[in-house]
């Protein structure tokens, strides 16, 4: 039998101290609400139901594309990508969420410390394995153990533009990480790009004219070995979308 791994954050009520714009927060209604709703739509009192309860009801009143694990769809990065309109997350082909996967390890690296050709070579090297098209290729830095902290967006070393070139050349289409971002933290690409006063530092990796996806904050890298399973990443089809919360699976045999 398969073994399935679980890559993807619980959706949850977000921590005290979570900045307002990237907050969730979800109202759940219990079964005694629900037996009164019920009895309140079709006058079904709560003695004519199961132990007298109804239904159980969650609603999510706050939930960004991006506030969870998620999978960004090129239109995130800009409108147009490579002269073309950029597709949106219900757009883009199944195909690529289902494939083999790869994690590279780049833990103990600095913040903002970007992982570069080189660093993906070097460990594609260590673990012996070649990149075909469509592997799907995941980071893993470790930031996952910090994801309630109120500055978990400002944590993580980032991948740079030149090494999401050089995977997308090779025909991945999906690259993810347990960092908030696949960039490197905004603050400091805040600071480096009203440093040098150009387009093409701040949001990197993520404007580099490329029409691939990331997925951003998964869980649980450690669990997976280098290589040798399957992931399956699929977002929910939200139209028009620049991203789609996803359940992110590793599949081993």
């Amino acid at each position: 039998m398969p073994r399935f791994i679980d890559l993807s954050a619980t959706i949850a009520n977000s921590p005290e101290g979570t900045p307002e714009f990237f907050k969730t927060e979800i109202a759940y209604a219990d079964h005694e609400a629900g037996a009164r709703q019920i009895q309140a739509l079709f006058g079904v009192p709560p003695e004519l139901l199961r132990e007298g309860e109804g239904w159980a009801v969650e609603t999510i009143t706050r939930l960004g594309t991006h506030d969870t694990t998620h999978v960004d769809a090129p239109y995130h990065y800009n409108r147009r990508i490579g002269g073309e309109p950029a597709a949106t997350v219900d757009q883009l082909p199944l195909e690529w969420f289902f494939a083999d996967g790869v994690v590279l390890d780049m833990t103990g690296r600095e913040r903002g410390q970007v992982v570069e050709v080189a660093d993906l070579e070097a460990e594609l090297g260590r673990i012996g394995y070649t990149l075909k098209p469509l592997d799907i290729v995941l980071v893993r830095t470790g930031m996952d153990a910090y994801y309630a902290h109120p500055d978990y967006f400002l944590m993580g070393p980032g991948v740079s533009p030149e090494a999401t070139r050089w995977l997308f050349d090779r025909g991945v289409r999906v690259m993810g990480i347990d960092a908030w971002s696949w960039d490197a933290p905004l603050d400091l690409q805040a600071e480096a790009a009203l440093r040098e006063k150009r387009p093409g530092v701040f949001w990197a990796a993520h404007q580099a004219d490329l029409p691939y996806a990331q997925i951003e904050r998964l869980v649980g890298l450690d669990r997976l070995p280098p290589f040798g399973f399957k992931v399956a990443a699929f977002p929910l089809k939200i139209e028009g979308a620049s991203a789609g919360p996803a359940r992110v699976v590793a599949i081993l045999d």
